[in-house]
């Protein structure tokens, strides 16, 4: 069971969460988007759970002010597109197109990022595709469905039937990071753990995996940033 309260001024809204299994307090500032969850101990009182935000005030505004803004797309705005910055430029076009440094798109602010999510989720299959293609073929392990979600928790997954999931976000990395967490993914058709027979594998398929796994850790939560709803 989840429900909110307030603390400070300005005030602070934290999401509480009850857990049966939890042993102690837990609290969570999301790098992504800036919202502060606490696990509570089911058997934890109200006044623990007050007196244990209240110490914790300064540390949590402290994290808070190290969150980057929400970002929403609008037209003559740079946006990422396959690790570099494009201009989002309005036009008399039916469809999304790249113009060098441009991604023009159909004149209409309000369906701007509808349109926009659609060019990045069929960009993302096409290149997604040709990249677990081209490493499921080295390994000759083929792999069953791929589908796109807009996920939080990983840039992939690999379930034990052969079926891969993606994040489409992935489109807005650098081309060598999608790579990796193609390989990644792929890796586990042969090594469903992450043991060092894994990571070996991987680096196969992948020789630069540190330093895209470093990518990921040090700049993913800025793709998260992004709002297109």
């Amino acid at each position: 069971m989840t429900t909110q309260i307030h603390i400070g001024d300005p005030p602070i809204a934290v999401g509480l969460r009850t857990s049966a299994r939890a042993k102690r307090l837990s609290l969570r500032v999301s790098r992504l988007d800036g919202t502060v969850n606490l696990t509570v101990p089911s058997r934890a009182k109200d006044r623990e759970v007050r007196d244990f935000l209240s110490d914790r005030e300064a540390w949590i505004r402290k994290h808070l002010a190290t969150v980057s803004p929400l970002q929403v797309p609008t037209f003559d705005q740079s946006f990422p597109y396959l690790g570099r910055d494009v201009t989002l430029r309005a036009a008399d076009v039916r469809r999304p197109m790249l113009d060098e440094d441009d991604l023009i798109l159909p004149t209409g602010e309000d369906r701007l990022a509808a349109r926009l999510v659609a060019f990045l989720k069929t960009r993302a299959r096409e290149e997604l595709a040709a990249a677990c293609d081209r490493h499921s073929g080295i390994l000759c392990k083929p792999y069953g469905k791929l589908t796109l979600r807009d996920t939080r928790s990983r840039w992939g997954s690999c379930t034990s039937a052969g079926d891969l999931m993606f994040s489409w976000r992935l489109i807005m990395a650098p081309p060598e990071v999608l790579d990796y967490v193609a390989a990644h993914e792929v890796a586990h058709l042969r090594e469903m753990n992450h043991s060092a027979a894994f990571w070996d594998l991987c680096s196969q398929l992948y020789p630069q995996t540190k330093q895209a796994r470093g990518w990921l850790k040090s700049n993913g939560s800025a793709l998260h940033r992004w709002q297109f709803t």
